[in-house]
């Protein structure tokens, strides 16, 4: 089976073209190629197939082997696959997930993708939505107590469940034992990604991440949005913002006439090649 390793600002996935090659078991193939001893090495796997209601339809999967319902990163990498490869010459492209239909603006040099916008529509606010098990019409600034903690978490869906926590230093967070408690809450039933985040000034945030189903990742496109919706609700940022990840940095806007957020940053592919199956 070819496969294509790429990453966004390094969330990096397995990509497989499913116009030409069959995955029967995504879940399992997922787990093995991202293994970073024995496999590949990757956060997961995305597969590039057919659609009866867009350009092209992404499913994720996350390194355990559950599918998830959207990855910003990802989508991006997708838009250069199918440019890149030949897949279609439009430099406008509808890509069907679980969240919904997204659209992509590519932006090429030397007629590869270099950069890509991502309308990512309009965030999810309300509680049983997202969802989180709460009482309340929203999620801002909510009491979350885990095994070992009490934090205030805005919680906000992307097409996928998000907390967003705000921390003094990104840097000093054992993200390897504050994540997992949060990721298993009971009020999250689907269980939840959380950003830590730091506020660098209202144009400028920093975050890390943990992923539900791969743990820690350099980078997270639809939690690099949910970073920004918290913090406008919270009167932390302006409304365009510049969003620093542990493997680079994406454009943010939460577009105040649309209500739609815009993601853009780089896609980047790293190698081919055959894995047996």
């Amino acid at each position: 089976m070819k496969f294509t390793k790429m990453h966004g600002i390094g969330n990096d996935y397995v990509y497989i073209n499913c116009f030409d090659e069959t995955v029967s078991d995504p879940k399992s193939l997922a787990i093995t190629v991202s293994d970073r001893h024995f496999g590949i090495g990757s956060d997961g796997l995305i597969m590039i197939c057919q659609s009866d209601t867009a350009d092209f339809k992404m499913r994720m999967f996350n390194a355990d082997g559950s599918e998830g319902e959207m990855c910003g990163n990802g989508i991006r990498c997708v838009g250069k696959f199918v440019y890149d490869k030949g897949l279609t010459d439009k430099k406008t492209v509808s890509i069907e997930t679980l969240a919904g239909i997204k659209i992509l603006e590519l932006f090429t040099v030397d007629n590869l993708v270099e950069k890509v916008k991502v309308d990512m529509g309009e965030p999810i606010l309300k509680p049983s939505e997202i969802p989180v098990l709460v009482g309340d019409d929203t999620c801002i600034s909510m009491e979350i107590e885990t095994s070992d903690d009490k934090y205030l978490a805005t919680c906000v869906s992307m097409g996928n469940p998000h907390a967003v926590v705000y921390v003094d230093s990104v840097d000093k967070i054992d993200i390897e034992k504050k994540g997992p408690p949060m990721e298993n809450n009971k009020v999250f039933p689907n269980r939840i990604n959380t950003e830590f985040v730091e506020i660098l000034d209202t144009g400028e945030l920093k975050m890390r991440v943990w992923e539900r189903g791969s743990g820690e990742t350099l980078a997270c496109g639809t939690g690099a949005c949910a970073v920004l919706v918290a913090s406008v609700l919270n009167d932390k940022s302006i409304r365009k913002n510049i969003v620093h990840l542990l493997g680079g940095k994406l454009e943010i806007e939460w577009n105040e006439t649309d209500n739609h957020v815009y993601m853009t940053g780089p896609a980047t592919t790293v190698f081919e090649g055959d894995i047996k199956i």
